[in-house]
């Protein structure tokens, strides 16, 4: 393994630590604003939003995947 490989990972997985929350919330907002769903709707959105945004986290660190 080369040296860059560990910054790398480290990069990728605080990329996606502070990104993915920030886009949550706004999503988060937008869902909270939209008259046009239900609020059952609201609700899976939610449900999704917080499962989603914990995907990019686990394919870098359980599929030893990477973002580029």
């Amino acid at each position: 393994m080369r040296e860059e490989q560990p910054m790398k990972l480290l990069f990728e997985i605080l990329l996606s630590i502070f990104l993915h929350p920030i886009a949550m919330i706004l999503m988060w907002i937008n869902l909270i604003g939209r008259g046009d769903l239900t609020t059952f709707q609201k609700v899976i959105w939610f449900v999704v939003s917080i499962i989603w945004g914990l995907g990019p986290i686990l394919y870098l660190l359980v599929a030893e995947g990477s973002l580029w």
